[in-house]
């Protein structure tokens, strides 16, 4: 039945807030590279809007098909849409489902880009609105209080719950007016707040045996929900004599791996009456129902066992409050304080998230290839991870925020030395023993046009054997023939191989021939240089001459031309090129004669010239 109070409380609360949630916005704001934040109020419907994904991770509507942004997540809380590239809500959240007690809440999730390939780590925060009145764990609460118990007595009420948090949790107790008790507000360590309930003034059994009053609890909410019990108060007879626990706080830690059954601790009280009054039993006061769940106490003894197994990363610490109360009805109370000490019980997961297979070899340095999440639920050093690549691949890790991963080639890929990488991603904690635990990465290479064909040799020989078929040719007694190969790539790459045939009588007849191919080749090779370098040379003397013979045809040029004449004969150093106008000797002028000069005389007289 309360449970039923508590749904349509719930659905009351929802429709009440549904013109307020009409009216809030999504607020984002980008912390770090990598990361967004955004936060919505609980309770939103299906199809609100959180905010413009696309947008804040630098993607315009046009790209969506291309770079195809989708979520990354083992519960779908949100979608994306493909036309604007906004995040919606997909499913009613509800803050005290996903977190509890917790005083904040958010959804934490990745968003996957791809050509080329990235990460975003997304957080969106959960906001507490009041949809939750704070209710109390029985309807009617009853105590048995002797007419002897002084004023200033105090006795512990419980406590309410309310499962939302901040202002919107619980916050204090109200009693109906009388003229005997007043209720206060006190709080634990843990920040709970109980009712304990205070005697004004001594009671009267004789006046008034009993009393019904209205206990109410109340939150922060604007406006304020509420919840009430009834408190049944019975006055008995004197019982001189209340117990007394030998502690009013008990401390203890636990290690989460005790096993259900182990003793947790012993509490123990006195009564200093006689009799039934003296007789003490123990048990538990009113608390929440996980924790009487968890442990159970001995009603003779006081022994508290535990009944379940613990979880450090559900719950890391309980308040137990046990009363003793003697057979007069008189009841003491006290604290024990449980503390969970956290155990590596928890191996790291590791899932793949995206990988972008196959990765073409000439990828550059650096390119993402796979991301991953890590998680551990462990806390401390028990939930530190370290992640590793294991396996012979030219790939390494690179942590991210988040507990993410990215795998990014580490240098060349080539797929003619291997066409596919197999590592394996191992993840350690830092607890001791360590926990590990590993996940298999496959990563195909795709190929390119980077390698021409090649034969396996330069040159090829084969044999023919005269008198052939009718259909076979041969010119001559030798041949070369060239072949070309060349594949499909863009561009296009080829090879080429000669291949010399030789027509011969016997292997003993072609075989010179064959290796005259290869000594040929060779001195083909030598003398070609040798030829190019005396062409060099003989060009260089060529143009050296023809520089040396215009220098000296320009000097003569410029050396004017001298004439000795006399009454009978005329020289001219010009030679048998010079004019024939004048005339001295016997011979006539269509001869001429040319001498040879050797080396200087002695100079000649006029008349001994003439002579000669």
């Amino acid at each position: 039945m309360a449970g039923g109070r508590r749904r349509s409380r719930r659905r009351a609360g929802g429709q009440g807030l549904l013109p307020a949630l009409l009216l809030c916005c999504c607020c984002c704001c980008r912390a770090a590279p990598e990361r967004l934040r955004y936060a919505i109020p609980e309770e939103l419907s299906r199809g609100s809007l959180v905010g413009p994904l696309a947008r804040d991770v630098g993607l315009s509507p046009a790209e969506l098909p291309a770079r195809q942004l989708r979520i990354s997540s083992e519960k779908h809380y949100f979608t994306v849409s493909g036309e604007n590239g906004n995040l919606y809500v997909s499913e009613r959240l509800d803050r005290e489902e996903l977190c509890g007690e917790s005083a904040s809440c958010s959804v934490s999730f990745e968003v996957v880009v791809q050509n080329p390939l990235n990460v975003f780590h997304v957080e969106v925060a959960i906001q507490d609105v009041n949809d939750n009145a704070p209710r109390f764990l029985r309807d009617s609460i009853h105590l048995e209080i002797n007419e002897l118990t002084s004023p200033g007595a105090r006795f512990s009420l419980g406590i309410a719950e309310d499962p939302d948090v901040g202002p919107n949790s619980l916050q204090g107790y109200e009693l109906e007016a009388n003229g005997y008790f007043a209720v206060e507000v006190r709080e634990s360590q843990d920040g709970s707040k109980f009712a304990e309930l205070v005697l004004r003034r001594a009671l009267d059994r004789e006046r008034e045996p009993s009393l019904r009053l209205v206990l109410t609890a109340l939150d922060g909410g604007e406006p304020p929900r509420s919840g009430t019990a009834q408190l049944c108060i019975n006055v008995t007879d004197a019982n001189d004599n209340a117990p007394v626990f030998a502690q009013e706080r008990y401390r203890v830690s636990l290690r989460e791996d005790t096993p259900p059954g182990s003793v947790v601790l012993h509490v123990s009280a006195s009564d200093s009456d006689e009799g039934s009054n003296a007789r003490v039993t123990y048990g538990f006061a009113e608390m929440p129902a996980k924790v009487l769940q968890k442990f159970a106490v001995a009603a003779e003894n006081g022994t508290v066992t535990l009944r379940e197994a613990l979880d450090f990363e559900d719950t890391r610490g309980y308040t137990l409050l046990v009363e003793a109360r003697d057979g007069g009805g008189l009841v003491a109370h006290c604290k024990a304080e449980l503390e969970v000490l956290d155990v590596n019980d928890n191996a790291p997961e590791v899932t793949l998230t995206s990988v972008s297979s196959p990765v073409p070899e000439d990828a550059a340095s650096g390119t993402v290839v796979a991301l991953l999440k890590v998680r551990d639920r462990d806390s401390g050093e028990n939930g530190q991870v370290l992640c590793e690549l294991s396996g012979e691949a030219p790939l390494s890790i690179v942590a991210s925020s988040g507990g993410s991963y990215k795998v990014v080639t580490a240098g060349a890929l080539d797929r003619e030395q291997a066409a596919e990488y197999r590592v394996t991603v191992v993840a350690r904690d830092r607890g001791s023993p360590a926990l590990s635990s590993r996940a298999a990465l496959v990563l195909e290479v795709s190929d390119v046009n980077d390698n021409a064909p090649v034969f396996e040799e330069a040159a090829y020989s084969a044999y023919v054997a005269e008198n052939n078929a009718a259909g076979a040719l041969r010119d001559v007694s030798k041949q070369r023939l060239v072949a070309v190969v060349k594949d499909h790539g863009q561009p296009a790459l080829s090879a080429t191989a000669t291949l010399h045939v030789v027509l011969a009588e016997s292997l003993q007849e072609a075989l010179p021939e064959l290796s005259d191919k290869a000594v040929e080749s060779e001195l083909t090779s030598d003398l070609n240089l040798v030829l190019v370098v005396a062409l060099a040379l003989v060009s260089l003397l060529f143009v050296f001459t023809v520089m040396l013979v215009v220098f000296f045809k320009c000097r003569r040029a410029r050396s004017p031309p001298i004439f000795l004449t006399s009454d009978k004969e005329l020289y001219s150093s010009l030679g048998p090129k010079g004019p024939y106008n004048y005339c001295g000797s016997t011979l006539p002028l269509p001869y001429s004669y040319e001498r040879g000069i050797g080396r200087p005389g002695p100079a000649r007289s006029r008349d001994e010239a003439q002579r000669d």
